[in-house]
């Protein structure tokens, strides 16, 4: 950074400079934890030699203050990936089931909405669509902060719901599906080529029920990218160029996802490896009846606080998540 040429190429230089920033803050990070530990030991041999209430309250304290930096430490290098600290793009379909599929999906909406504002994380709809008597029929959402991607990563599969349907009047016990999808936005040091040719580009005047979901334009944007039969949609901002703006960056990162799924795929087929990675596969339950439970079927990780976890405490399961897919990446 200290070379006279180093501004020539600015985006570069940017891109170091925040290259550089995350490695200082993980060395800062470990230094502050050092120093804690050492800290925290001798004020536990203090309380050897001196035993005092005061000083015991003092320790206890600071050492649930030292588990919780060291929590968080772990959590950093574990969202070590490749686009973990990109922002999250999402999507929640509703399965087969009508009403009560919506209802589930728009569940969903509301626990990474509570999740996104418990975490620090900017929570935007881009496009919503409501179902005919109740629930969403589809949304995709932008979910903006640090690390977003790569806490959200764990959440992409379908989801499945066992309930007492507020449907049925008959109160019949029935299950539901969601899919979710969560792809990493794309910045602009990511190159994708797009030939206008392939694009039919509509605009169209915003409808539905979207209540606090939705603002009503007239300048609704849909992309449809004619080779892939990939759709965006972006209703949301203010003017047509905006929304033009959204769903172009969501068919960037959507087409970039493509290609990185084609090259696994490769690579995969080389190794002789039979791994699925398509986002068609169940990854969770939630049992509400006859009783509560909210098991993820990939770590095993599980909780009898259904409430607390539609309320978006989704961290447990998260964590869960990150150490599991880094024992199979070493499995070993």
């Amino acid at each position: 950074m200290a070379q006279p040429d180093f501004w020539n190429d600015q985006e570069a230089a940017q891109k170091l400079i925040a290259d550089n920033n995350i490695l200082k803050e993980k060395r800062d990070s470990f230094l502050a934890l050092e120093k804690g530990f050492e800290d925290e030991e001798t004020a536990l041999e203090m309380l050897r030699e001196m035993p005092d209430e005061e000083i015991r309250e003092e320790v206890e304290s600071n050492l649930t203050k030292l588990q919780e930096h060291f929590h968080n430490y772990e959590l950093d290098l574990l969202l070590s990936g490749k686009y973990d600290s990109h922002n999250a793009l999402m999507e929640i379909h509703p399965g087969a089931g009508g009403t009560e599929a919506m209802d589930w999906a728009n569940m969903l909406l509301r626990m990474y909405q509570r999740y996104s504002d418990s975490s620090g994380f900017k929570f935007e709809i881009n496009d919503y669509e409501p179902g005919e008597e109740a629930g969403v029929k589809s949304v995709s959402i932008r979910i903006s902060g640090k690390n977003a991607y790569g806490m959200l990563k764990s959440e992409h599969g379908v989801h499945r719901l066992v309930r007492i349907s507020p449907f049925d009047s008959a109160k019949r016990r029935h299950t539901s599906f969601a899919s979710v999808e969560v792809i990493p936005e794309i910045d602009d040091s990511i190159k994708i080529d797009i030939d206008p040719k392939d694009l039919r580009i509509d605009v169209y005047r915003s409808s539905g029920a979207g209540g606090q979901h939705i603002n009503k334009t007239s300048s609704a944007v849909r992309i449809t990218h004619i080779p892939t039969g990939i759709v965006t949609t972006s209703q949301a901002q203010r003017s047509q160029i905006q929304n033009r703006e959204t769903a172009m960056n969501e068919l960037r990162a959507k087409l970039f996802h493509l290609e990185e799924e084609k090259k696994l795929k490769q690579k995969q087929a080389l190794k002789g490896e039979q791994k699925e990675i398509g986002w068609g596969s169940q990854i969770r339950s939630y049992v509400f009846h006859p009783y509560n439970l909210v098991k993820d079927l990939r770590t095993g990780y599980e909780t009898a606080d259904t409430s607390g976890v539609m309320d978006g405490k989704l961290q447990p399961f998260i964590y869960a998540y990150l150490q599991w897919l880094l024992s199979q990446e070493n499995p070993e």
